[in-house]
């Protein structure tokens, strides 16, 4: 107990008149204790300026002061006074929004807990009291010499977002203190606890040394001093290996520091010491299961973070934080239904919890229960008047549902909180063109961009511009001047020349070349499945009926994954899970089992990863040749390869059925079929995958441009392919031709288009053309 403590509780045991009233009067004090009743004269005369008016006595202040002048032995008096420790104050497990500290539990299994880990303090010996005086003494001096730089660096608003394990659209900024690690003064700082750290170890016993390392480090976390703290911990670790204080403490500073894998380790060590010492830490398991859980989330790793969560729920139902937290990486992985389930039970727990109604809301806006939701955001607001994720998100499910005023208000209440916030800036200039303010969502713009200058901010600006521009030219000037549209059914879209793509496959590997941006495959090089796959032992299991496979459960499948796609940050990498998770995993586990035969999930992610097609069809081919039932040759069964178009057309092209396929194909036929027959089945145009040819065409026009030549819809520059109608001779891009869109001023039966991949193919063509009427002018065939 620090010296500061001891006379507070001396204070308080004198302080025992019926008022109450912060001071120990003569009185008391001669009634109390005769041994100093011969100084008191001299006491209450010496130290007069801590003397409270009427009759009150010595404050608290005053007291502390006569023991660091020596007028008496603050230690002896605590002794010999038989004060009970100070109780622990209630344990909140929502009080830190990172990482919770280890609290010790207060159930009839504490017979079974050491003696150390009983104390409320956690300090067992009297001498590490000595070292955590002379600490508080060090920590108080570079207190002083960093006043200056910490008061700069305050944040009062470090309660406005919600906890780890939301996904959200902002980062959370907590308050902390900065320390200056490469200043003079942080430099003796750290020799000084150099000294006490080498003094816990000269302690006779191996569990007092122990015991002074662990208080070193708990005291030096409470003030973020947080490498420092580390080294206190890991010495313990070192001295008591087995033990999982230290380990789990060394875990909570490592992620204080953003070093979130070491945390991770650090958590699973606590977690190993703690199942195998039976009961003795049984209490603490759920807590290290949160933590961990946290961590493996920081590094984007929500599906393993989700068992852990949901391992914490089951040892200990009334945890809410860890429902909360299950429940937010539940929603960050798509699954909505199961996000509701537990986020639920989370506020039944916790009606004021307001962070778990903020994600409920986002969970309920996700299914489209709009109403719901907007009272659960309305909530989280109520009970956190500045919430930021709450204010945000219903901004944007005021957007969704066309209500462009109420939005900008929310973005309005989030720029109060938050100025700088170049997202709702950028949001709030849309709600606000939404809504028909049009210069006031130009300001709004302009705003974001100075902001942040990122590029889609200016390009938003140059686009309103332009429609702007077009809007005061007024109608029917050309055919590119009129900003209406029409969308005409595809049998009206002809083709001109069979290398011109058509509208529905276009439409198809559009939204595959999208999924293949958000999750990065295209720049995952197939050979490095097939590298992860011929590396990957898995051993094989039975399903119900009886077919061998080798299956995994998702979040063994998401470390693979991570593996893959190495090069992503962790903010990222969660993202393209939660697509992989909805688009792939979905069709996969349409049981819900939680397992996945990772022999399918190769073959099905192949077609869209980097490299030659040749290369990935063989990958694909390879992935199913290493399932159980085929490995034993150069052949696949045909009802396999019938299965996987099956999985693969339901993951990328759900708008067509593939039950004739099933019965064209033979979903029942056991004959075994080469490569060479495979990739029959997997080109067909109709039945199979012949569409990777369109997606090819898309991934190599990423950087095609045409001369700056716009949509005369979107009106947007043209970005690979350009579809333009040879009657009328204007153009379209991609996404419109895709979507039947064409200028309203242009009405007719049918359109024929012709696709350009370049300007200087456009260039080409027109050359021909020109060619072949002067031919026909000069009479030559």
């Amino acid at each position: 107990m620090a010296r500061a403590e001891k006379v507070r509780r001396i204070f308080e045991r004198f302080d025992v008149n019926a008022r109450r009233d912060g001071g120990v009067s003569r009185r008391v004090t001669l009634a109390s204790v005769q041994q100093i009743s011969a100084i008191l004269d001299e006491v209450f005369r010496t130290y007069s300026e801590f003397i409270v008016p009427n009759g009150v006595g010595l404050s608290l202040d005053g007291l502390l002061r006569t023991y660091d002048d020596g007028a008496g032995d603050v230690d002896r008096d605590f002794d010999a006074l038989s004060l009970p420790p100070p109780s622990p104050p209630p344990q909140d497990p929502d009080l830190n929004p990172k990482i919770t500290d280890l609290s010790l539990p207060s159930s009839s299994n504490s017979a079974k807990i050491p003696a150390s880990a009983a104390q409320p303090t956690g300090v067992a010996y009297d001498a590490t009291w000595q070292l955590l005086d002379d600490l508080e003494i060090l920590i108080k001096r570079l207190h002083k010499s960093a006043e200056k730089t910490s008061s700069s660096n305050n944040n009062n608003n470090s309660d406005s977002f919600s906890e780890t394990g939301w996904s959200r659209e902002m980062g959370p900024t907590d308050r902390q203190i900065t320390w200056d690690e490469s200043s003079p003064d942080y430099a003796v700082f750290a020799k000084e606890v150099a000294g006490l750290r080498a003094r816990a170890d000269s302690s006779r016993a191996k569990d007092e040394a122990f015991d002074g390392q662990m208080a070193i480090g708990k005291a030096l976390y409470d003030h973020q001093l947080f490498s420092e703290a580390l080294k206190s911990f890991q010495r313990a670790c070192e001295l008591q290996p087995t033990d999982v204080r230290p380990h789990f403490r060394a875990g909570n500073t490592l992620y204080a520091l953003g070093k979130h894998s070491d945390a991770k380790e650090e958590f699973l060590l606590a977690l190993e010491a703690g199942e195998a010492s039976g009961n003795q830490w049984a209490q603490l398991l759920p807590q290290i299961h949160v933590n961990l859980g946290i961590a493996m989330e920081a590094e984007g790793m929500v599906l393993s973070a989700c068992e852990h969560y949901r391992e914490a729920a089951i040892l200990c139902p009334s945890h809410f934080r860890a429902l909360k937290l299950l429940g937010s990486a539940l929603f960050g992985v798509g699954e909505y239904r199961a996000a509701e389930k537990a986020l639920e039970e989370a506020v039944f727990l916790k009606p004021d919890y307001a962070d778990a109604h903020c994600d409920l809301g986002s969970a309920l806006h996700a299914m489209g229960d709009d109403e719901r939701a907007i009272q659960e955001f309305q909530k989280a607001i109520d009970l956190k008047p500045g919430h930021v994720d709450a204010l945000y998100n219903l901004g944007g499910l005021y957007m969704d549902m066309g209500r462009f005023a109420r939005a900008s208000e929310m973005y309005t209440r989030v720029l109060s909180v938050r100025p700088n916030n170049w997202r709702a800036q950028l949001n709030k200039a849309v709600a606000l063109l939404g809504a028909g303010e049009a210069e006031d969502a130009k300001k709004a713009l302009k705003d974001a961009f100075k902001m942040t200058k990122r590029v889609e901010v200016y390009d938003a600006i140059a686009h309103l511009k332009m429609l702007q521009k077009k809007k005061n030219k007024g109608k029917g000037n050309d055919g590119d001047g009129e900003s209406g549209f029409l969308v005409v059914e595809a049998s009206k879209f002809k083709r001109v020349g069979r290398k011109t793509t058509l509208r529905q496959d276009l439409a198809n590997a559009l939204e595959i070349r999208a999924f293949q941006k958000l999750t990065r495959l295209s720049r995952c090089d197939v050979e490095v499945l097939k590298k992860e796959m011929n590396e990957t032992d898995v051993p094989v299991s039975y399903s119900g009926s009886g077919v061998p496979e080798k299956s995994i459960r998702k979040a063994a499948l998401e470390v693979i994954l991570r593996k893959i796609l190495n090069f992503l940050k962790a903010e990222t990498f969660l993202g393209a899970v939660k697509a992989i998770n909805e688009r792939v995993l979905s069709v996969l586990d349409s049981s819900g089992s939680g397992r996945v035969d990772l022999g399918m999930f190769f073959a099905v992610l192949a077609p869209i990863c980097s490299g030659p097609t040749d290369k990935r069809k063989r990958v694909v081919f390879d992935a199913l040749l290493w399932r159980p039932n085929n490995e034993n040759g150069s052949q696949i069964w045909r009802s396999d390869a019938v299965a996987y178009i099956k999985f693969l057309r339901a993951v990328y092209i759900p708008s067509h059925g593939v039950s004739d396929m099933m019965e064209l194909h033979g979903e029942s036929d056991q004959s075994l079929i080469s490569y060479t027959e495979f990739l029959e089945m997997f080109n067909d145009r109709d039945w199979g995958f012949g569409i990777l040819n369109t997606l090819v065409k898309l991934e190599n026009g990423d950087r095609m441009r045409h001369g700056g030549r716009s949509c005369s819809i979107c009106r947007y520059p043209i970005i690979g392919s350009r579809f333009k109608e040879t009657k009328h001779h204007f153009s379209l891009c991609n996404r419109c031709y895709s979507e039947g869109k064409v200028p309203s001023t242009f009405k007719q039966e049918e359109y024929r288009f012709k696709e350009y991949g370049s300007e200087a193919e456009a260039m080409k063509d027109k050359c021909l053309c020109f060619n072949l009427q002067s031919n026909a002018l000069n009479g030559d065939p």
